[in-house]
């Protein structure tokens, strides 16, 4: 089995779980590490560095670990140097976390129109002064980073940041094979994967983007010479994705686990939710953030509309047992449902700060408000 090692911590199989916004909470890495048998990087939502350091009563939520959940990963997104340092510091002194990684993927437009996201590689030297705040903060702990090719065709930005994470003394790099542009649309560029890896051979490179299955992670490891893979859309409804994943890398194992038809997925949903009611305190406001993962779970099997329609709005466990209870549960796993899913949006242009192209090393100060209702990507 390939290993990857992330500082001082040895992830095996080389497979991280991408953080995505109001999908990798405590209760969904649960399950995905359940899946895994533990084995594999479960990285957290995206945290916003200015709400960690003035203590926001979600964002302290968001932080928090299940107490098996070794080690503990926590991705922050921030624009401004001074800030992402405090929020490091704080995260080392307070013993939040025992991995970092930074974004600076996310491609949506409320993002990018102020300088933040896949936006901010562009301007070389804030990128390099964020990372060296946040590695001269993180003592023991290791600092990785997620971005994206570039903002568009025109203006990549991936091996000019890769360089620049080297020499500020990051530990890994996840490479998104798409620019802020395309967004979720077309096919990502594993060929970028390769050519970052040829350009960084000093530290570990992952692969992100369209992995639906174990065999897509295991071609991509392949082909592009990386050192690990990153999984997010491929593994929405589809928390097992992480026991074919170990199984693919360990050919002396067991071997993969058998699809699951409709009555172990309903099993897998019904537990989702309950989790999620744990840890939000109450079964009502579980149940509601479960519903957008109905979609992503009954993916391709044979459900009527309306029992969708009613599956999409429960509002109790109870409800929601009884509506399972009532589909055809023998089902097996529905051919075609290991596919893309999740957003596959793309857009025309990237909104940018006005004079944000002008000039890739000048100066350059982002707003606070950068960091207010943003989302990871």
């Amino acid at each position: 089995m390939t290993q990857l090692q992330i500082g001082p911590h040895s992830v095996q199989p080389p497979v991280v779980l991408a953080p995505m916004a109001g999908i990798t909470n405590a209760p969904f890495r649960t399950l995905c590490r359940e899946f895994s048998g533990g084995k594999g990087l479960f990285v957290s939502e995206m945290i916003t560095t200015r709400a960690l350091v003035e203590r926001d009563a979600k964002t302290m939520r968001l932080i928090h670990f299940d107490g098996t959940e070794k080690p503990r990963s926590i991705q922050l997104y921030g624009v401004d140097p001074v800030t992402v340092g405090k929020a490091v510091r704080m995260i080392v002194d307070e013993d939040l976390a025992d991995h970092i990684d930074l974004n600076f993927g996310c491609p949506v437009p409320k993002v990018t129109r102020k300088g933040g996201g896949s936006a901010l590689p562009y301007k070389r030297n804030l990128l390099r002064s964020i990372l060296r705040e946040a590695v001269g903060n993180a003592g023991a702990l290791p600092v990785t980073m997620k971005m994206r090719k570039g903002i568009d065709d025109e203006h990549m930005t991936y091996l000019d940041a890769g360089r620049i994470a080297v020499e500020e003394g990051v530990t890994a790099i996840a490479l998104h094979g798409r620019t802020a542009a395309q967004h979720y649309s077309g096919t990502a560029d594993w060929s970028a994967i390769a050519r970052l890896k040829e350009a960084v051979p000093e530290i570990p490179v992952l692969g992100n983007g369209d992995i639906w299955s174990a065999e897509d992670a295991v071609r991509m490891m392949r082909e592009t010479g990386c050192d690990g893979v990153v999984v997010g859309r491929g593994c929405l409804g589809r928390p097992w994705l992480f026991g074919d994943l170990v199984a693919a890398f360990d050919p002396a194992g067991p071997g993969a686990p058998a699809a699951p038809d409709l009555r172990m997925v309903a099993k897998v949903m019904l537990r989702h939710a309950e989790l999620l009611g744990q840890w939000l305190e109450s079964e009502e406001r579980g149940v509601i953030d479960f519903r957008k993962h109905v979609a992503w779970y009954t993916k391709g099997f044979s459900i009527g509309s309306e029992l969708r329609r009613k599956l999409a709005v429960a509002s109790s466990l109870a409800e929601l047992d009884a509506l399972l209870s009532a589909l055809d549960l023998d089902q097996p796993w529905p051919a075609g449902a290991d596919g893309p899913r999740g957003r596959t949006s793309g857009r025309d242009r990237v909104v940018l700060p006005d004079g944000w192209l002008d000039d890739p090393y000048a100066c350059a100060v982002v707003g606070a408000d950068a960091e207010l209702d943003t989302s990871g990507g």
